[in-house]
């Protein structure tokens, strides 16, 4: 059996770099895309690593980015420039794949076994990969190279920024014995704390236990720990996945408490959710509303029509109708998402949701 060869390149701090490249002002300081500069709402979406040094993080309350980073520059996001140069990005690896898999603007999956220029060495399309990115798009990409997907994607993380790292078939073993669970693909917050219960704190922990015992405590997905805690990640890179959901969401500088203040605001996120429908002829038929509340408590509720639809109206009157019945006025709502699923032939029954490596092989 041919051992694959795979590329997982991840842009370093992209959002916050494409800024800084379009704007000198920006260079060598400390910026925070999203989030509010009055520290009064928003959550930061990317932060340069000149912020990350003082601690701010993706994902973190503008008011806490502040306090650690009192000089912090906020910026609002420009998705339009992200999506171009993500777009040339995907060009750059097109010369040499079309097995690619792409997980967001910033990250991929690349199957390099057979590349197109038959190059044969998955390090050096790597190389040429990330220095076409830098004098191209003036931006630096971290690169992860191994035999499987989860490893890949662990080693490009590894050194960044501006990282490439390879994990050989030899070495996939020994690395994933002392890694942390925290880096396990599908183990959270939540998760990490139950395997460190039960005295699970490594991938040699993990491996440790039977498959049986796995699966008692951790359903189904107890089976790919046991297979990847042995290095073994058989998942291909799908360049064609099939959408599961299409969905918007928005992030207010200033909490919502009234149906009034956020219908507009469902409104304009149904119409984004309904342009990116019809760019990919679809039509869904589960509806579903996300509400963040200021306290960052977060809940879904949903509902599943008998016919599939793309028209912003009839969306926006069933998710006026999941808020309602939240009892919405008077709660503080920082954030509100809406978002499409179901797009098969099949009819649903309508209803409501609540919440919610052996061989060696060393041409890399």
């Amino acid at each position: 059996m041919v051992q694959r060869k795979i590329i997982h390149i991840d842009m370093d701090a992209f959002y916050a770099s494409v800024e800084q490249r379009d704007h000198p002002a920006y260079r060598g300081k400390p910026i925070a895309v999203g989030g509010s500069p009055e520290g009064r709402g928003g959550v930061v979406a990317t932060a340069s690593y000149e912020a990350r040094k003082f601690g701010v993080r993706s994902a973190m309350p503008s008011r806490k980015a502040r306090e650690l980073c009192p000089q912090v520059i906020f910026v609002k996001p420009r998705f339009d420039a992200y999506q171009a140069a993500s777009a040339k990005i995907r060009e750059i690896f097109h010369r040499y794949t079309d097995l690619i898999e792409p997980l967001s603007l910033d990250e991929a999956y690349l199957d390099v076994t057979e590349d197109k220029q038959q190059i044969g060495s998955a390090i050096e399309i790597a190389k040429m990969i990330k220095q076409a990115i830098r004098e191209e798009l003036q931006l630096t990409a971290s690169a992860g190279v191994s035999v499987n997907k989860f490893v890949a994607k662990i080693a490009s993380d590894m050194n960044k920024p501006d990282g490439l790292t390879f994990i050989g078939p030899s070495r996939i073993e020994s690395f994933i014995d002392t890694l942390p669970v925290e880096r396990f693909f599908g183990v959270g917050r939540v998760t990490a704390e139950k395997m460190k219960n039960l005295d699970i704190h490594t991938g040699a922990d993990i491996k440790k236990m039977t498959e049986a015992d796995l699966v008692k405590y951790f359903g189904k997905t107890g089976r790919f720990y046991y297979q990847i805690a042995r290095g073994i990640d058989d998942r291909p890179v799908q360049p064609h996945r099939e959408t599961k959901s299409l969905a918007a969401e928005d992030t207010f500088p200033e909490d919502l408490t009234t149906p009034d203040e956020m219908r507009p605001e469902l409104d304009k996120i149904t119409q984004t959710v309904c342009r990116r429908l019809r760019r990919h002829s679809l039509k869904g038929r589960t509806i579903t509303l996300k509400i963040k509340y200021s306290d960052f408590r977060q809940i879904t509720r949903s509902r599943s029509l008998p016919e599939r639809v793309d028209d912003p109206d009839t969306i926006l009157a069933v998710v006026m109708e999941l808020l309602l019945s939240t009892d919405p006025t008077g709660k503080k709502i920082r954030l509100l998402g809406v978002s499409l699923s179901n797009f098969d032939e099949r009819r649903a029954v309508p209803g409501r949701a609540g919440e919610a490596g052996a061989g060696q092989l060393e041409l890399f």
